[in-house]
């Protein structure tokens, strides 16, 4: 399908003029949305929050929840949302031990909340739908950092708003490191040859707002977007040395599945997944991300001339091809990078006879039938597709607990996507204050770049995916969710406590 005819055809029924997509070309069967008038903004890259405290052994930070405005495209202002700013927010870098604290201002009209993607933290912290801030309120979660290095996030997670407000732009970076991330022969200097990429597709109005609006294939497929963000910038140039590069990369966007590669074809190597570093680097040449998704990789540019460029294509689930931005070799080498550790780190593996129990989860995108389907729930935010989207038959109730978990327990749960004919769409699962590691798919082990801790995996129309946890440290209300966040607004969420003795 042409661009310009889906664009037509998948706004028409919104009511809404959006701007197309401009500089596209047919490749391959994809669309392929380059940069109009070539790659000349450069990348940004989040500033490190400030940490407050003068003592080594803690952390203090704080949060500004505001509204801005930001010029994706010249001439054009759009209302937006960010932490510290206009958009996105600032990285957060911590150490394993430390005491960290954070004073967080909503300064919003509406409710909000901020969410700690991945981190081993208490529930009275966790940031989900139970810990809201009111509009002008403040919250003050204090917590220690009890796990390995790794590339997190921190979000809203606010009752059916948490699409709309990632969207408008709240979502940041949150690093852990720790002796091992210390003492690697990696690259580790950040923003000159570590960098992290928020990868964001978005939909704008011809006025440059932003077009988040809900029809009901917006609620069943995800809001699709048909331009590309990385770091908040739109077709990005990144000055990069004549050698190796760490990218942490995060899918930050709502709800769609990316496939990352380089458009030379180059090799790369994953170093590390959603909760840190793998035992081995995983040669690749394209990576493979859902929504909420991170994985660390090495790029060598030490074979490029300086002033060569590559572009970083992106893959949609929806067929489009984005040049979302380029690389540039600019500075030289004064001695020659050290060759990647054979090994990283020794995972802690949890052996499958540990498990005390299995729980069984079906998610599941049902159609009402008898043509409602794209008629029923349009009014309101965060209650559109009641009913259809589940996990075991069930909406999301904030008043219900879905599970109980035994505190120092090790559990398998056992998650299939079980879609209709109609609704033949992926979900993926994320589990608050846990990594897992994902045992099989379908009855397969997982591929080498999937081998690591994980807090959100992807599951395919009628694919069966197992993984392990141990529930340690907490006890407390936590979330499961359906990580394409329009589900996880509309109902694809439960909830499980940790209890130290069960009821």
């Amino acid at each position: 399908m042409k661009r310009r005819a889906f664009i037509r055809g998948g706004f028409a029924t919104l009511g809404l003029t959006t701007l197309a997509a401009y500089g596209v070309l047919q490749k391959t069967g994809f669309c392929y949305a380059g940069a109009a008038d070539g790659f000349t903004t450069p990348l940004p890259v989040p500033p490190l929050l400030e940490n407050l405290s003068a003592d080594s052994g803690t952390a203090s930070f704080a949060l500004r929840v505001q509204r801005g405005k930001r010029n994706f495209f010249q001439g054009l202002s759009t209302s937006t949302m960010g932490y510290n700013g206009d958009y996105l927010g600032p990285t957060i870098k911590v150490r394993n031990g430390q005491q960290v604290r954070v004073k967080v201002n909503n300064t919003l009209d509406e409710q909000t909340t901020v969410h700690w993607h991945g981190l081993h933290v208490p529930a009275e912290w966790d940031g989900g739908p139970r810990q809201t801030i009111k509009a002008g309120g403040d919250w003050n979660p204090a917590f220690s950092i009890k796990q390995p290095a790794a590339t997190l996030w921190y979000h809203p997670h606010a009752m059916g708003l948490t699409g709309e407000q990632v969207y408008q732009g709240l979502a940041g970076l949150f690093i852990i490191e720790d002796e091992i991330s210390d003492s690697l022969e990696i690259p580790k200097t950040y923003g000159v040859d570590d960098f992290p990429l928020v990868i964001q597709d978005r939909r704008f109005q011809r006025d440059g707002g932003f077009a988040y609006a809900r029809s009901m294939m917006d609620i069943m497929h995800g809001v699709l977007g048909n331009y590309l963000l990385v770091n908040g910038a739109l077709w990005p140039n990144l000055a990069v040395p004549q050698g190796k590069v760490r990218l942490r990369i995060l899918n930050g966007s709502n709800s769609s599945i990316y496939n990352i590669a380089f458009a030379d074809g180059r090799e790369f190597y994953q170093i590390a997944t959603d909760g840190g570093f793998q035992e081995q680097p995983v040669t690749l040449n394209s990576l493979f991300l859902s929504a909420g998704e991170r994985a660390e990789i090495i790029v060598d540019f030490k074979d490029n001339p300086l002033q060569s460029k590559t572009s970083l294509l992106v893959d949609q689930q929806n067929g489009y091809r984005f040049e979302a931005m380029q690389f540039t070799v600019v500075h030289p080498l004064t001695e020659p990078s050290a060759e990647l550790p054979k090994t990283l780190v020794n995972i802690d593996w949890i052996p499958e006879k540990e498990s005390v129990n299995t729980r069984y989860f079906t998610m599941e995108t049902m159609s009402m039938g008898g043509g409602r389907m794209g008629m029923m729930g349009m009014r309101g935010r965060g209650t559109m597709g009641r009913g259809r989207l589940t996990i075991n038959g069930k909406n999301m109730d904030i008043n219900r607990i879905d599970e109980e978990v035994q505190l120092d327990s090790t559990e398998i749960w056992e998650i299939n996507n079980r879609s209709t004919m109609m609704m033949n769409l992926p979900h993926s699962m994320h589990l608050h204050d846990v990594q897992f590691q994902i045992l099989d798919r379908d009855g397969t082990p997982p591929p080498p770049h999937e081998r690591g801790r994980k807090d959100t995996v992807l599951i395919q129309p009628g694919e069966t995916v197992r993984v392990i946890s141990r529930f340690e440290d907490y006890t407390g209300v936590y979330m499961y969710h359906c990580h394409l966040l329009e589900h996880e607004d509309n109902g694809m969420m439960g909830q499980f406590k940790v209890v130290s003795q069960k009821t």
